[in-house]
């Protein structure tokens, strides 16, 4: 419920799931309250309990990717903190990197940076009209000093699935580095480093991971080294002058997020417990085709790539024609207490694509665990009455 007593039907989950389950809450609760100190392995009874939490979550997630090296899933505080770190490691002055249209600013604004200011080449792929990148185009940017390929694994504004596994392959070939932004997609779909191809995910907990906000990290693949572009505390090996090489400590920085590290591993074992990732996407899946169909059926609305039959998240993408993105949201959340996503969702390039950069972007309806088929309903039943709304009143 809200303040003003209506049940909040909440579907802006592509931003932040919502509410968390409550096994997570009270296993954060619970640990923070007897184990929230710094973890150490060789100090307090309750400091080695904290670093046993921190070594159970990194194993979880490392399996979750496919990693065999608990040690090389890196915690840091968000997707953004993760690829901003990634992109500073690797990329210098004269090196090219490659990307799409598709991506968040946490990618195009990193590489906006590097671009003016430190010499290094952009090249950036676009989508088709379904919102799916060609790898054959990936592959025909790819030139001798290309050192990057970092590519959206889930469009967070239209929710199609790239073709990460093609891209993989060809990067794998050209001897290039490939890593992927997994924040859509990380606890809702299936990702296999060795198979993908992938030199390093980068995720972050508080979407479909079903952790808390200020966390994430990535996971780098067996033998390869970054050099990181920042230094700081590690607990370990105070006396060196440079950052230690030791995974992971290469590439974690300061005291961790405990709370938030604890929180994940709390959410591993609930996804569990519902039959894992795969059942999940299934059970948002059938909501989102639900919300599709009804959606289509109304006079005067715009779905953009939204085909479901093939790679696709639950989000959809729509306008009301006549209507600016933000005041039909707007409507949605004020008169009908439904929580969604305006605007350019961080996206801006995936906007202009679309066409619907000059008119307030669109509407986002995005799907999770907790939703039900009369919060769908309700959804369609709001949207409809909105649009005929707008035909009336532009007679």
């Amino acid at each position: 419920m809200t303040s003003s007593g209506k049940k909040l039907i909440y579907l802006d989950n592509a931003s932040t799931t919502f509410p968390k389950p409550k096994e997570v809450i009270e296993y954060m609760t619970d640990f923070y309250s007897n184990y929230g100190v710094s973890p150490d392995r060789v100090s307090s009874e309750i400091a080695t309990k904290a670093a046993e939490v921190v070594d159970a979550s990194r194993r979880k997630l490392a399996e979750l990717f496919g990693g065999s090296a608990p040690e090389r899933l890196v915690f840091g505080y968000n997707i953004t903190d993760s690829l901003n770190l990634l992109i500073n490691s690797v990329l210098e002055q004269g090196d090219h990197v490659i990307c799409t249209t598709l991506e968040h600013n946490a990618v195009l604004r990193p590489l906006y940076f590097l671009n003016d200011h430190r010499g290094v080449e952009l090249d950036i792929v676009p989508f088709d009209e379904y919102g799916y990148i060609d790898p054959e185009d990936v592959k025909s940017k790819i030139k001798e000093n290309t050192k990057l390929v970092l590519i959206i694994h889930g469009s967070n504004v239209v929710g199609t699935i790239q073709p990460i596994k093609e891209v993989g392959a060809i990067c794998r070939r050209e001897g290039v580095l490939f890593s992927t932004d997994t924040a859509q997609t990380a606890g809702l779909v299936p990702i296999d480093m060795p198979s993908m191809n992938i030199d390093v995910v980068c995720f972050t907990g508080h979407k479909s991971l079903m952790g808390p906000t200020g966390i994430g990290g990535m996971y780098i693949r067996e033998q390869l080294k970054i050099t990181p572009s920042r230094s700081g505390g590690t607990g370990i090996l105070s006396e060196l002058r440079e950052q230690p090489e030791e995974f992971p400590y290469c590439l974690e920085f300061g005291t961790p997020n405990l709370l938030g590290i604890a929180g994940l591993l709390a959410a591993q074992e609930w996804i569990s417990s519902q039959g894992g990732i795969s059942e999940i996407h299934k059970r948002e899946m059938k909501l989102a085709n639900r919300l599709h169909d009804g959606l289509s059926e109304i006079k005067n609305v715009k779905l953009y790539c939204a085909d479901l039959s093939h790679d696709h998240l639950p989000v959809l993408a729509f306008n009301v024609e006549g209507m600016n993105a933000t005041d039909a949201g707007n409507k949605l959340d004020l008169e009908y207490n439904i929580a969604n996503r305006t605007g350019l969702h961080c996206a801006p390039l995936a906007h202009k694509a679309l066409g619907t950069d000059k008119s307030g972007g669109t509407v986002r309806l995005s799907i999770g665990p907790f939703n039900t088929e009369e919060d769908i309903d309700s959804a369609i039943k709001a949207v409809g009455e909105i649009a005929e709304a707008a035909r009336d009143s532009a007679l």
